[in-house]
């Protein structure tokens, strides 16, 4: 019996372990939890035995579609109580198709079955002398690779590279004056200060300038469904930057916002993301960006819009509301900050068209628009950071014709 349950338990750990690769934060914790969880219901059903593990290892709405592929594809045996109950780990294989989507399907697969080919067949070993883990050209592959279309292996990859990613946003002035020899500014108090120190002979005169600092950055992230792959990857990207600098804050919104800036200052990435995990509670639903911005604009844009702040807009424009109320609310944004840019993945495609009314609404308010999706657009963003704001332009002009 003792033996019995020691390879049950493994089973339950290879579980984890697939499901872990494929991207569900899951520790050593969990899994005692779900043996526990398993010996407590029984296995009397399948069902059962489905939808306890479930309440194990699935924290949010976006990893449902993910373990329910998983589950099928490593318990996929009719007979799988039998099985279990003889300790027999299941052969696993790929099937050729499935109802549900081909993009997470591929990162199971790439969890279950590593190294093998699409055809499921595991290639020929080949002797390797040179490390060659992320050569020249598989990091070119990646940076231009589309955080949606990518596997397992491959976002694990960029993870590593979006950690090292930096945000030089160019100083601005601010009101205060810091002494500055070579400032043209006489600094009244300091040079009386100076004169005292000579009995009055000499009145050297102090100069002060301007005291230049990084203006605050403001993030606001959609984490609907039709953004939640993209969301996940750049969250990452802000958890890098936030632990890079100071005044940064970070809201998520999709039927409601959450200000996440507190989780993402913890260091450990994996603590950070699975708090906001729990403390966020519309992932991966609707998105009503008129009343989520309305609630920024009267809670928030006060606190974290001041000394010129930088505001990065992350969304589709997908409205579940179709604009209601959003173009006074982004009219009022727009006024509140320094600069916005509006991150939008679509962009990506070469035949966009501004045709939703959320998307109709926003435009005329952002002063830079840009594709967010890869590797490469996250490094051209920091770049255009890095350098001073150009003149306020209508980014509607480049659709002057498809909006008329």
């Amino acid at each position: 019996m003792t033996e019995r349950r020691g390879r049950f338990a493994q089973n339950i750990l290879y579980f984890a372990r697939t499901l872990r690769a494929a991207g569900l934060p899951i520790g050593p914790g969990k899994v005692l939890d779900a043996i526990r969880a398993v010996e407590t219901a029984g296995l009397k059903r399948r069902d059962d035995f489905y939808w306890t593990l479930h309440s194990v290892f699935v924290n949010r709405r976006d990893q449902r579609e993910l373990f329910d592929q998983a589950f099928h594809i490593f318990w996929r045996n009719p007979e799988i109580l039998e099985k279990m109950m003889s300790m027999m780990l299941p052969q696993m294989s790929v099937p050729e198709t499935s109802p549900e989507g081909p993009k997470t399907l591929q990162r199971v697969a790439d969890a279950i079955l590593p190294g093998q080919g699409e055809d499921g067949k595991e290639p020929e070993k080949e002797e390797v002398e040179i490390e060659a883990t992320l050569t020249f050209s598989d990091r070119e592959l990646l940076q231009s690779k589309d955080f949606e279309a990518m596997s397992a292996d491959e976002v694990a990859k960029a993870k590593r590279l979006i950690a090292n990613l930096r945000l030089p946003i160019v100083e601005v002035k601010t009101r205060r004056f810091v002494p500055n020899p070579a400032g043209r500014r006489v600094d009244m108090r300091r040079t009386m200060r100076a004169s005292l120190r000579s009995g009055g002979d000499v009145i050297p005169l102090q100069h002060r300038s301007r005291q230049r600092r990084h203006p605050p950055l403001v993030v606001l992230c959609d984490i609907s469904g039709s953004m939640s792959r993209y969301s996940r990857m750049l969250l990452h990207f802000l958890h890098a930057v936030t632990n890079d600098r100071d005044r940064v804050h970070t809201f998520l919104f999709g039927t409601r916002l959450t200000n996440v800036t507190r989780h993402l200052r913890n260091k450990d990435v994996d603590i950070a993301l699975d708090k906001i995990g729990q403390a966020v509670e519309d992932w991966s639903g609707g998105t009503r960006i008129g009343a989520t911005l309305h609630q920024f604009n009267n809670e928030w844009s006060r606190r974290v819009l001041g000394q010129g702040a930088v505001l990065l807009l992350i969304t589709d424009g997908l409205d579940r509301d179709a604009g209601a109320g959003l173009e006074a609310e982004m009219e009022r944004l727009h006024k509140s900050c320094r600069r916005l840019i509006w991150l939008n993945p679509l962009l990506r495609f070469e035949g966009f068209e501004p045709k939703s009314m959320g998307i109709r609404a926003i435009l005329p308010h952002v002063d830079e628009f840009r594709p967010v999706h890869n590797l490469d657009s996250l490094t051209e963003l920091a770049e255009a950071l890095g350098r001073p704001a150009p003149r306020a332009e209508e980014p509607r002009s480049m659709f002057k014709e498809t909006a008329a």
